[in-house]
């Protein structure tokens, strides 16, 4: 009898645990108004908003009328369409061909500070239509009365472009950041503590282990980032936030004010650093298992044998390369007995073997994710090196711009990639040649790949709970840290160490003139005696 009323309490206790499961507190469909950046940012971007609308949550994404991947009509959202006179993708064209030119020729002195001040303005011009395309939204009364009537839940944005928090702040919503570069650079920069003597500054091209001179280069490179947000970025939008924001505001405030930062990064493939608590790190969230792929490339796939396959590819920004390039590519390619696949748009390269399979457009993930793939050729987006980590496939880097270089040298540093300079074909051949050969890098890379997906909850899951969190509690004003509001002298603690310092001064001049008085106090009286 007490064995069949200890089993009948067991199940009335799963019963009741069952039912607090159930019970836990719903985020009915919420309401978010969305404020992406175009290009890759929006594929990842776009996989959120797949999860959050097939939980049933309403979501309206503000576009520019230029947009290049952004659809105006979606089943995932409504769209709202901000007038832009001119498109961004005809700068990056023309930056990404010089930059080409200056890496194949080798880059002088000069040439770098030519690309470095081209690059500064590109992204300074990007800037200053934006804003002017926020000013114009702010000024059309009829669309700002919808956007405050439509009572959103809060604001997701990608701070690469500061429109989307600025209009946050203006209707006074919570805001979840989907980041990793913000303005000028690293989110973390502007988020948590970020000591320069083993955190490299973005473009600096250094690890975590600095000697002395890295370190100073280190704090040059910080300075040029400080530079390009106070006299590049932030004038952008000062008027904006003088004339439109109740008390004015600066873009890194704004920033700082951030309920949640969903940061497309994790310590497998990043540095390790200090980070705070409204962080959460959702890197590789896009990756998931491989699907099988068309038909005609399975076969072709399958027909490499025990060589396997080379997939290469430049990312969405990267159309073509120059021909001679693309020539000399092709030419180390077709000595392969490997099969390979090349997104490439440009001209048929003139040197193209029988083994390359030249396409527009491929299942990257799928691919990447085939038992057959050997090497990834890649440029470094961030994109692409999180899912080669996911799949554990070593990658030969080509970086080019923006963050590309430091993402491979955060594979190489851990012994998964290789980095060559496009300028150099023999080093292509070489580098090819190693990573097929050297068992190490796939070893390595397959390691990460584990660590990556060890984990309790995925990352995609981290970042819907923590949006529909936000949505919960009408913030995470908890999770946000006050030392940004504290004036410098105040954070550093100098006006404490003021105080101490001239406390211990004090004490010691006031134990001097002591001794003193006595020592001349006793002379006195001796002198005294003896007369």
């Amino acid at each position: 009898m007490g064995t069949m009323q200890l089993h009948r309490m067991c199940g009335i206790l799963v019963f009741l645990g069952a039912c607090l499961i159930s019970f836990t507190p719903p985020c009915d469909g919420g309401n978010i108004l969305v404020f992406p950046v175009d290009g890759s940012h929006w594929i990842n971007m776009k996989i959120l908003l797949e999860e959050l609308h097939a939980r049933g949550h309403s979501i309206t994404v503000i576009r520019a009328s230029t947009s290049w991947y952004i659809p105006e009509k979606s089943s995932l959202y409504t769209s709202l369409t901000l007038e832009m006179d001119e498109g961004l993708e005809n700068f990056f064209e023309v930056y990404l061909q010089e930059h080409m030119r200056a890496q194949r020729e080798g880059a002088s002195a000069l040439t770098f500070f030519k690309l470095t001040k081209d690059f500064l303005s590109m992204i300074s011009t990007a800037h200053s239509l934006w804003a002017e395309s926020l000013v114009q939204l702010f000024n059309d009364e009829q669309t700002i009365k919808s956007l405050i009537d439509s009572q959103y839940d809060l604001v997701l944005t990608d701070p690469a472009i500061a429109p989307g928090v600025v209009l946050a702040k203006y209707l006074k919503l919570p805001t979840v950041l989907n980041v990793r570069w913000i303005t000028s650079g690293d989110g973390h920069f502007a988020i948590a503590p970020s000591p320069l003597s083993y955190i490299p500054v973005p473009g600096s091209g250094f690890t975590d282990k600095m000697n002395f001179i890295q370190r100073v280069k280190n704090m040059l490179f910080y300075s040029i980032i400080v530079f390009q947000q106070k006299f590049m970025v932030g004038p952008s939008y000062d008027g904006i936030c003088e004339k439109y924001i109740e008390g004015g505001c600066d873009i890194i405030s704004l920033l700082q004010e951030a309920d949640i930062w969903l940061f497309r990064s994790d310590f497998v493939f990043d540095f390790p650093r200090p980070t705070m608590p409204n962080v959460i790190y959702i890197g590789g969230f896009q990756c998931k298992p491989a699907q099988p792929l068309p038909a005609d490339l399975e076969d072709f796939v399958q027909s490499a044998g025990e060589h396997g396959v080379i997939i290469m590819t430049l990312g969405t920004l990267v159309n073509a390369l120059p021909n001679a390039v693309a020539d000399e590519i092709a030419s180390v390619f077709a000595k392969m007995p490997q099969k390979v696949i090349w997104r490439h748009k440009g001209e048929r390269p003139t040197t193209l073997g029988n083994n390359t399979l030249i396409v527009d457009w491929m299942p990257q993930k799928d691919l990447l994710g085939h038992p057959q793939t050997k090497v990834f050729v890649a440029h470094g987006g961030t994109n692409g090196v999180q899912e080669a980590i996911y799949h554990g496939v070593p990658v030969l880097g080509i970086p080019l711009f923006f963050d590309q270089f430091d993402n491979l040298l955060r594979l190489q540093d851990r012994g998964g990639a290789k980095i060559i300079n496009l300028s150099d074909v023999h080093s292509f051949e070489q580098g090819i040649n190693e990573m097929l050969h050297q068992d190490s890098y796939r070893q390595n890379m397959q390691k990460l790949s584990r660590l990556h997906r060890n984990q309790p909850v995925s990352p995609i899951d981290q970042a819907i709970f923590w949006v529909e969190y936000v949505m919960r509690h009408r913030g995470a004003l908890h999770l946000r840290t006050e030392a940004y509001k504290v004036a410098w002298y105040s954070y550093y603690s100098l006006d404490v160490l003021l105080l101490l310092l001239t406390a211990a001064t004090v004490m010691l001049l006031s134990t001097l003139a002591m001794f003193r008085f006595l020592c001349c106090r006793s002379r006195r009286t001796t002198k005294t005696k003896q007369h």
